[in-house]
């Protein structure tokens, strides 16, 4: 068993409902882009295949939609500000493709999402980096994160100045990001394939605890 297969089993518990959701969109965005397919397509066929019970596939929570129906919408001014952010000698394009994922889901909700508090959409991307890529993941991916929620004021026209009266409640879920990140760090190429995102099993198992 992999150490992040390892990672898996122990924290699958523990997660929130709001966190599978955004797991099963990261999922869906790295399938979509795989396929060169809309993934808003992905969703929608994925909806009509729960509604039929032969074919086993889990139910799509509502925020999962929202989730990729934002980043879809959204999809060039999360690229440009993902790619501000990362590291001069790194492309968006360079870097493995679940990362992508995992920052343009996080991107959208740091810019877009105004209902979810700054340190949280940081601290949920740096968990789905920690699970489901590679030990250098976590790291880069926070760095980014981290400059993009500094600069959330200037980058989204969704913000309204509510992040001071967030803090408090978020302060205690930042706490538990990796504290040795740094800005622009450094991002890994291609040649370091992370593990793919959950497997359909666990995504199953989340959908009953969701429906129960």
């Amino acid at each position: 068993m992999s150490d992040n297969t390892a990672k898996r089993d122990i924290n699958h518990k523990r997660h929130t409902a709001r966190y599978r959701a955004r797991r099963r969109a990261a999922d869906i965005l790295y399938e979509a882009e795989n396929r060169d397919v809309d993934p808003v397509a992905i969703v929608e066929d994925r909806v009509a295949l729960a509604r039929e019970d032969r074919h086993a596939v889990a139910p799509i929570a509502d925020y999962t939609k929202v989730i990729v129906q934002g980043v879809a919408e959204e999809l060039d001014a999360i690229d440009d500000t993902i790619s501000r952010y990362l590291s001069q000698n790194w492309e968006l394009h360079r870097i493995p493709a679940v990362d992508r994922a995992i920052l343009r889901l996080s991107v959208w909700e740091l810019l877009f999402n105004p209902d979810v508090p700054t340190a949280t959409a940081v601290v949920e991307g740096v968990e789905l980096a920690s699970q489901y890529s590679h030990d250098q993941a976590a790291p880069y991916i926070h760095a980014v994160l981290d400059d993009v929620a500094q600069s959330r004021s200037e980058l989204s026209p969704m913000n309204n100045g509510g992040d001071e009266e967030e803090s408090d409640a978020a302060g205690s879920e930042d706490s538990h990001a990796d504290p040795a990140a740094s800005t622009h760090a450094e991002a890994p190429g291609e040649s370091e394939e992370p593990e793919e995102s959950a497997p359909a099993a666990e995504a199953e198992a989340d959908a009953e605890e969701e429906n129960s």
